[in-house]
Protein backbone atom coordinates (compact mmCIF):
# COMPACT_ATOMS: atom_id res chain seq x y z
CA UNK A 1 0.00 0.00 0.00
CA UNK A 2 2.52 2.55 0.68
CA UNK A 3 4.37 1.55 -2.08
CA UNK A 4 1.58 2.30 -4.20
CA UNK A 5 0.99 5.85 -2.60
CA UNK A 6 4.82 6.75 -2.99
CA UNK A 7 4.44 5.64 -7.10
CA UNK A 8 1.55 7.62 -7.31
CA UNK A 9 2.91 10.73 -5.29
CA UNK A 10 6.57 10.60 -7.68
CA UNK A 11 4.29 10.17 -10.83
CA UNK A 12 2.25 13.95 -9.29
CA UNK A 13 5.25 15.64 -8.65
CA UNK A 14 6.92 14.70 -12.27
CA UNK A 15 4.29 15.90 -13.38
CA UNK A 16 3.83 19.07 -11.73
CA UNK A 17 8.16 19.61 -12.16
CA UNK A 18 6.89 18.89 -15.69
CA UNK A 19 4.79 21.97 -16.01
CA UNK A 20 6.14 24.00 -13.39
CA UNK A 21 8.67 26.05 -16.32
CA UNK A 22 5.53 26.76 -18.31
CA UNK A 23 4.54 29.16 -15.02
CA UNK A 24 7.85 31.07 -15.43
CA UNK A 25 6.77 34.38 -16.27
CA UNK A 26 10.50 35.98 -16.81
CA UNK A 27 11.30 38.34 -19.80
CA UNK A 28 14.28 37.94 -22.17
CA UNK A 29 15.90 41.55 -22.66
CA UNK A 30 15.36 43.01 -25.53
CA UNK A 31 18.34 43.13 -27.88
CA UNK A 32 20.37 46.24 -27.96
CA UNK A 33 20.86 48.28 -31.77
CA UNK A 34 24.52 48.39 -32.67
CA UNK A 35 26.70 51.28 -31.16
CA UNK A 36 26.03 53.33 -35.18
CA UNK A 37 22.43 52.34 -34.53
CA UNK A 38 19.94 50.38 -35.83
CA UNK A 39 19.91 51.14 -39.90
CA UNK A 40 17.41 51.57 -42.29
CA UNK A 41 17.73 48.40 -43.69
CA UNK A 42 18.54 44.49 -42.56
CA UNK A 43 22.04 45.13 -44.79
CA UNK A 44 22.72 48.44 -43.17
CA UNK A 45 22.32 46.74 -40.02
CA UNK A 46 24.61 44.04 -40.59
CA UNK A 47 27.50 46.68 -41.64
CA UNK A 48 26.48 48.46 -38.13
CA UNK A 49 27.05 44.63 -36.01
CA UNK A 50 30.04 44.32 -38.29
CA UNK A 51 32.03 47.43 -37.23
CA UNK A 52 30.95 46.68 -33.16
CA UNK A 53 32.92 42.89 -34.27
CA UNK A 54 35.76 44.59 -35.52
CA UNK A 55 36.13 47.01 -32.74
CA UNK A 56 35.71 43.85 -30.27
CA UNK A 57 38.49 42.54 -32.45
CA UNK A 58 40.69 44.83 -32.08
CA UNK A 59 40.27 44.89 -28.42
CA UNK A 60 40.89 41.31 -27.99
CA UNK A 61 44.21 42.57 -30.62
CA UNK A 62 45.65 44.73 -28.22
CA UNK A 63 44.82 42.56 -24.82
CA UNK A 64 46.83 39.76 -26.38
CA UNK A 65 49.02 42.10 -26.57
CA UNK A 66 49.01 43.00 -23.43
CA UNK A 67 49.13 39.75 -22.21
CA UNK A 68 52.13 38.59 -24.13
CA UNK A 69 54.40 41.71 -23.17
CA UNK A 70 53.50 41.07 -19.61
CA UNK A 71 54.36 37.14 -19.89
CA UNK A 72 57.66 38.08 -21.34
CA UNK A 73 58.62 40.78 -18.60
CA UNK A 74 57.62 37.84 -15.85
CA UNK A 75 59.69 35.40 -17.94
CA UNK A 76 62.59 37.52 -17.73
CA UNK A 77 62.24 38.72 -14.45
CA UNK A 78 62.49 34.32 -13.49
CA UNK A 79 65.33 34.34 -15.85
CA UNK A 80 67.55 37.11 -13.49
CA UNK A 81 66.99 34.90 -10.42
CA UNK A 82 69.28 31.64 -12.05
CA UNK A 83 71.76 34.24 -13.81
CA UNK A 84 70.71 33.95 -17.29
CA UNK A 85 69.56 37.77 -17.66
CA UNK A 86 70.45 40.88 -15.48
CA UNK A 87 67.99 43.48 -14.27
CA UNK A 88 69.42 45.78 -17.80
CA UNK A 89 67.45 43.21 -19.97
CA UNK A 90 63.73 43.30 -17.45
CA UNK A 91 63.86 47.22 -18.19
CA UNK A 92 64.87 47.28 -21.70
CA UNK A 93 61.86 44.16 -22.37
CA UNK A 94 59.57 46.44 -20.20
CA UNK A 95 60.81 49.58 -22.11
CA UNK A 96 59.93 47.77 -25.30
CA UNK A 97 56.70 46.29 -24.52
CA UNK A 98 55.58 49.48 -23.49
CA UNK A 99 56.48 50.94 -26.23
CA UNK A 100 54.77 48.01 -28.17
CA UNK A 101 51.65 48.41 -26.66
CA UNK A 102 51.00 52.27 -27.38
CA UNK A 103 51.51 51.46 -30.46
CA UNK A 104 49.37 48.70 -30.78
CA UNK A 105 46.71 50.79 -29.06
CA UNK A 106 47.38 53.88 -31.35
CA UNK A 107 46.71 51.65 -34.08
CA UNK A 108 43.82 50.04 -33.12
CA UNK A 109 42.30 53.98 -32.81
CA UNK A 110 43.09 54.62 -36.12
CA UNK A 111 41.55 51.42 -37.55
CA UNK A 112 38.37 52.33 -35.68
CA UNK A 113 38.43 55.98 -37.26
CA UNK A 114 38.94 54.50 -40.63
CA UNK A 115 35.76 52.11 -40.38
Amino acid sequence: MLQKVTTISQKIGMTLFAFLPTFVLADLPKMEDPSRGAGKGIMETIKNYGYDAAILAGLAIAAFSFYRVASNVVSIYGEISSGKKNWGDLAMHALVGCILLVVVIWLVTKAADIL
